[in-house]
């Protein structure tokens, strides 16, 4: 059982929601629950709360008679999403760079780093925790925690990611000049090369020939 090791320290709906978020369970898969109640080594009742939540999350919807599915998010929705966290975190690039100790940026650039070497030595899951990481400690340079929150929610609600973003080498490899391009933009001080920066990476722009 694959996350048998983890189910003591971590709550079900975490289990399901790492594997739905890293594509281990991918948009469109039947989540039977005798099969999630082996994965995770858990009861029948951790497995309709784990669902019931991520049903929530609008990560898994239920489908009457069927049963549940990792929800397969359109176009249309991923586009009003990356829209949101455009807006959201491009308001707050001023504050990014007001905040942007040398201490910061130093933590930073060594956060895009071990993005660098998840990218080729680490699994999915450590490669999607670099990412995370990266962006979270950028976006707590603004200093509003109920926004790095928000944007941590939203950000849930485009599943596999990792499967969605990074389909290529070159695709991976363009995310990662992003990340060491923002850090360098923050540091020079330059709000309309950060803004312009977090946008293209939001939405994955495919990378130049």
């Amino acid at each position: 059982m694959a996350a048998n090791q983890s189910v003591d320290t971590r709550d079900v709906t975490d289990l399901l929601l790492q594997d739905i978020l890293t594509g281990t369970l991918p948009a469109g898969t039947w989540l039977k629950q005798i099969d999630l109640e082996e994965r995770y080594d858990c009861t029948r009742p951790e497995v309709r709360r784990a669902l019931d939540r991520m049903t929530q999350k609008r990560l898994v919807q239920h489908i009457p008679n069927r049963g549940y599915q990792v929800h397969v998010v359109d176009e249309r929705r991923s586009q009003d999403i990356s829209d949101i966290r455009v807006i959201l975190e491009t308001s707050v690039a001023h504050l990014m760079i007001a905040h942007a100790t040398p201490e910061a940026i130093e933590a930073l650039r060594a956060l895009a780093r071990q993005f660098d070497d998840m990218s080729f030595r680490g699994s999915i899951l450590e490669h999607y925790d670099a990412n995370l990481a990266f962006h979270r400690a950028l976006l707590e340079l603004a200093r509003n925690r109920e926004l790095v929150e928000l944007v941590s929610e939203i950000r849930q609600r485009t599943v596999s990611a990792p499967v969605s973003q990074w389909r290529t080498r070159a695709r991976i490899e363009q995310s990662a000049r992003e990340h060491h391009l923002m850090v360098d933009a923050l540091e020079a001080g330059d709000l309309a090369e950060l803004k312009r920066l977090i946008e293209i990476h939001i939405r994955q722009a495919p990378p130049k020939a």
